[in-house]
């Protein structure tokens, strides 16, 4: 090749990557506010929850393609949408959505003051379909972005059996069972007696080979977690998740030295920098960040090598939440070096078992204890604008 036939390709690569990065420039975004009544309210230590409320964001560029996104909005889905109209698509337009990280720190620096609350939640929204946007670029899933591990399956758990009466534990814990899970996650609460016989009872209907976790949904203090950590680990228990309230480290360190059961956190931490906390002190033996609540994928992922380089198992928290948030899940899980598990949400909700097709990760799709691996490009998912526009709060 001649020297004029190097410069003329050399300009032409560079013309193609112009062209390339001016298709992704930011043209849209939209957000839609959603709201779903539940078929059956889901009780937890905090209260009851008869409905499902989440952030769903679209972000398009200038050749056409559309990235979706889920933001934690669990009440006052309407405000998130307004802050991300108001504060941060203004900050968005007329850039390239390759730059993910760049403009993480731009719509962070929207608000002034320590990163988290709404903002980071909406944050969220906005980060996960700008990876959703580069893996239908780039014609890959986005755990492969991430590097990947190869997995096409991850292990799942039932979540989660419902803090309400007897006979409701019973029909689930069956229900369960009769999907083929070998995980269950049952809910507790408060007073400590009624948790300690409803985890005997859970135990029960089980049997002893179901790995069993509890979720209390931090309804205890201290000692009251002491009393009911110990009694979990007589019964074989797994896993004691937010025993306490989540800010209260020095509570975990002292839950940690005592019990022998592992303790799991983090679906109420934002960043990084607080995940960090609770992994350098090794208090907790699994962590669970919320991709919708902990900015998306792109923190979200931070937290998951984190826990890598302290050795400390990873599950992520899914919750009450949407379709485009169990597959933004899978795809972390698929990828992170120290997964361990996946929460299986097991009641109705149509905002996750309707909004996106195909459906990923839903109890009647276990096989083998586990659930399979989106393969499409990004997410793998698509928005069902019928669906969207039904659910929608006007």
């Amino acid at each position: 090749m001649t020297d004029q036939e190097r410069v003329s390709s050399a300009s032409r690569a560079v013309a193609e990557a112009e062209m390339h990065n001016a298709g992704a420039v930011i043209q849209r975004v939209t957000a839609h506010p959603l709201r779903a009544i539940l078929p059956k309210a889901q009780r937890t230590s905090q209260g009851d929850y008869p409905a499902v409320e989440i952030l769903v964001v679209e972000v398009e560029t200038a050749d056409g393609l559309i990235g979706i996104g889920e933001g934690l909005a669990r009440r006052g889905a309407k405000g998130y949408a307004a802050l991300v109209d108001e504060a941060l698509t203004p900050r968005l337009l007329g850039q390239d959505s390759s730059h993910r990280r760049a403009l993480w720190q731009r719509m962070r620096n929207a608000l002034t003051g320590r990163p988290g609350g709404q903002l980071v939640e909406a944050l969220a929204a906005i980060d996960i379909a700008l990876w959703d946007l580069a893996g239908k670029r780039a014609g890959e899933p986005i755990h492969r972005l991430l590097g990947g591990m190869g997995r096409s399956h991850v292990p799942a758990y039932a979540s989660s059996i419902n803090w309400l009466d007897d006979a409701t534990v019973e029909a689930e814990i069956a229900s369960a069972l009769a999907s083929g899970f070998r995980e269950i996650k049952v809910k507790l609460g408060r007073p400590v007696p009624a948790a300690i016989a409803r985890a005997k009872l859970a135990r029960r209907l089980a049997g002893d080979d179901i790995a069993l976790y509890v979720d209390a949904n931090w309804a205890y203090d201290v000692d009251d977690a002491m009393r009911v950590g110990r009694a979990l680990a007589d019964l074989g228990y797994d896993l004691f998740e937010e025993p306490i309230a989540p800010h209260d480290r020095a509570g975990y360190r002292r839950l940690a030295q005592h019990l022998p059961i592992r303790l799991a956190a983090g679906e109420s931490d934002y960043v990084g920098s607080e995940a960090l906390q609770l992994l350098e002190d090794r208090s907790l033996g699994l962590i669970q960040p919320d991709v919708t609540r902990s900015g998306g994928i792109t923190e979200t992922w931070r937290i998951t090598e984190l826990a890598a380089a302290y050795h400390t198992a990873y599950a992520p928290h899914v919750g009450w939440s949407g379709a485009i948030c169990v597959a933004a899940s899978l795809q972390l899980a698929a990828a992170a070096e120290t997964t361990r598990t996946f929460e299986c949400m097991v009641y109705d909700n149509p905002l996750r078992d309707e909004l996106c097709a195909p459906v990923v990760g839903g109890h009647s799709q276990i096989i083998d204890g586990g659930v399979a691996i989106p393969q499409g490009p990004g997410l793998g998912v698509a928005l069902d604008y019928d669906v969207l526009a039904r659910h929608r709060i006007a």
